[in-house]
This record gives structure tokens, sequence and C-alpha cells, in this order.
């Protein structure tokens, strides 16, 4: 049975091989991506995201519990800013989730940002698309938590999740960062702490002050490592899921969700060809390796790279 076949039919290695090469740039993962994608298109997708402290992870096991609670399926993709195999926040991520290790109804895969300045390593989508086409209910999405570059998770989920914490300034810097704009649900993680309602006032007059939309982002308190408040912050993201589909508006946001992985993928490529361009042996990437003094202009060396990949087809 082919590797997608056998995902296609449940089978869990297949899946973590499958997210395995598409991490690793892989030439068979944009294959394997394009064999089950008319398969695609039937989970969720929530993107946790905040400031690192937070409690993303701590909240993002609990939301696993919760969702299980009620019979459904979730797959989890921690985003770290390490390599996975060196440890760091990564295993603390699997310690955390290690309770719903024997659960087949749950699968958890921490990936490496590897440098991806947007808080999610470059195989993220490829990764949503497999545990889509897997059959998983739910997907979550945790990011970094990087500030500003956090923006990118609303190319990529249905529903974004801004987790803030009582009293630390990340709900301030995301207001400065223009990050309160991208969420749909707000959490004030560690509620239980001093601050939190002052915290929660503090999101409210922002929102107050932003233009009227139809939704209105729900501000929910919570404590994940007491189990506190879970529950309405999984309900709080079902309204959300609710009034995305019932406006329409879910259908406009993943086709504009798809214009956006296009557009990625398109640059990708561009970035790789211009490299294999520059580092070369063409006329251009002499020049650029002969020159001392850092004076050639730039935009004119573009300009032939980008004329140099159209005389070759874009190949």
């Amino acid at each position: 049975m082919s590797l997608a076949g056998a995902l296609l039919s449940g089978d869990v290695r297949a899946l973590a091989r499958a997210i395995s090469l598409a991490e690793d740039r892989d030439p068979q993962a944009s294959q394997l991506v394009a064999e089950v994608q008319p398969h695609t298109g039937n989970a969720y997708l929530v993107g946790l995201t905040g400031a690192p402290g937070t409690g993303k992870s701590t909240l993002a096991d609990a939301l696993v519990k919760v969702i299980r609670d009620r019979q459904q399926t979730v797959g989890v993709i921690a985003v770290d800013p390490s390599s996975p195999f060196t440890g760091g926040a990564v295993l603390g991520d699997r310690i955390r989730m290690s309770r719903h290790t024997l659960d087949k109804g749950v699968f958890i895969r921490s990936m490496g940002a590897r440098g991806h300045l947007g808080g999610l390593a470059a195989a993220t989508r490829e990764a949503i698309h497999l545990l889509d086409a897997y059959g998983r209910d739910m997907i979550l999405v945790e990011t970094v938590g990087v500030g500003q570059s956090e923006l990118e998770i609303s190319t990529i989920c249905d529903t974004v999740v801004l987790v803030l914490m009582p009293e630390s300034g990340d709900a301030v810097q995301s207001i400065k960062a223009g990050i309160l704009e991208i969420a749909d649900v707000f959490v004030i993680n560690k509620a239980d702490l001093g601050g939190a309602e002052k915290t929660r006032r503090l999101i409210q007059d922002a929102i107050g002050l932003g233009p009227k939309q139809a939704w209105r982002p729900p501000i929910v308190m919570a404590s994940a490592a007491k189990e506190e408040g879970i529950a309405g912050v999984w309900d709080a993201v079902l309204a959300h899921q609710t009034y995305l589909t019932e406006s329409g508006t879910l259908a406009t946001r993943r086709r504009q969700r798809l214009k956006q992985e296009v557009m990625a993928l398109v640059a990708d490529r561009a970035r790789e060809d211009a490299r294999r361009v520059l580092d070369g042996d063409t006329a251009v990437g002499r020049r650029l390796r002969e020159n001392q003094n850092g004076k050639l202009d730039p935009y004119a060396l573009a300009e032939e790279v980008l004329d140099q990949r159209a005389s070759q087809g874009g190949s």
C-alpha cells in the first residue's frame, strides 16, 4: 500500500512518516499532499498564539481533554523555535501532553520553526493537510509566540485564540503590535493571579475602540494548570465556528487561506530558483562572488536573476 493509502486508511505511522517528509522538505511531500488533497477540508483549524510564558501548551493540553470528552478527534501541532531533536520546549510540550499518549483519538507533533520568521514551521501547512486527510475533527496549532510575526497564524487557521496572562505587559504589547486585530477569542490564562480583571478591562476597552464588526471577540478567564474555565474557552471557539459557518465567512476565509498558501509556495519556489542562479556558474553569480566592495546594484542584480529564470522557463 502506498504511503498516501496507508495514511488515508488510518495508519498513524504513515501519518508520522508523511509529516517528517514535509518537515524535511522532501520532494515526495508535495506529491503526497496532492494525493490526499481530495480528502481534506473537513477539519476545523484553531490557532493558539501569544507571548512566551502565557501557558499555551498547558492550555492546548487542557483543550485536548475537553475535545476528547466531547467525542471528537484532535491533532496538535506544536511549533517550537528549535529543532524538534534538541529537547527544550519540545520536551516540555511532550511531558505536558503525555497523558494523551495512549489515546488513538489524539495525535501530537512538535515541529521546529527552523528560523521561519512567522513563528510557524514552513511545513506547518503540509502537516495540517495531512492531519485533515487523516480524519481529525479538530486541529490545534500552537505557535512559537514571537510577537508581531505571529500575525501569520491568521492566514492558516479558522479561529485564532490569543492567550494572555495578567499583569505581564503582553496585553499592552499585543495592542501595540496589532496582534489584537487577528484574535477571534481572547483567553486570559492564569486568571487566578492578581490583575486578571484589569487585563480583561484593558482588552475590552481596546476592542471597543476598534472598528465595529459582526463578531465581537469574547474574553474568557481561565486557569489551564487548574483546568478551570477550559470548557468556556472551547465553547467560545465553537461559537465562533458557528458564526463563521452561518454567515458564510468560513468559506471566504478558506478561499483567502488557499490564496495565501499558493503565494507562499510561489515565493518559496522563486527564492530557491534565485539561490540556484546566484550560487551557480552564471554571469550574475560570478559577478556577485567577484565583487569586493559591495557596491553592485541589488535591484539590477535582481532583474538579471528574474530574466535568467524567465529564459530558463522558470525551472
